[in-house]
């Protein structure tokens, strides 16, 4: 299987709207690993690493968010490959 890591920066109302733990668990049930954290400026980071396609089903998701979160943009870039990393967490 290849891996790939990509950084991840959600714009929209993604903060105070339980977006960290919708995605935590979404990655979980997809197996990938990373983590997601709330930024300063309103947005939120996140790196996700494992199967590229699972990575995509998860952005399509984040992208759809749910009825309380509406995210406006989802920007990604491949980033290298974290060696060892075993869960994906909130920070």
């Amino acid at each position: 299987m290849t891996t790939v890591r990509k950084k991840g920066i959600a714009r929209g109302r993604v903060q105070g709207v339980g977006f960290r733990v919708f995605v935590q668990q979404y990655a979980e049930q997809f197996d990938l690993t990373g983590w997601v954290r709330n930024m300063d400026d309103g947005t939120v980071h996140l790196e996700m690493q494992g199967d590229p396609a699972k990575i995509d089903e998860l952005a399509k998701i984040i992208k759809v968010g749910n009825f309380i979160i509406k995210v406006d943009s989802l920007e990604l870039f491949d980033i290298p490959v974290v060696e060892g990393e075993e869960a994906f967490i909130i920070r």
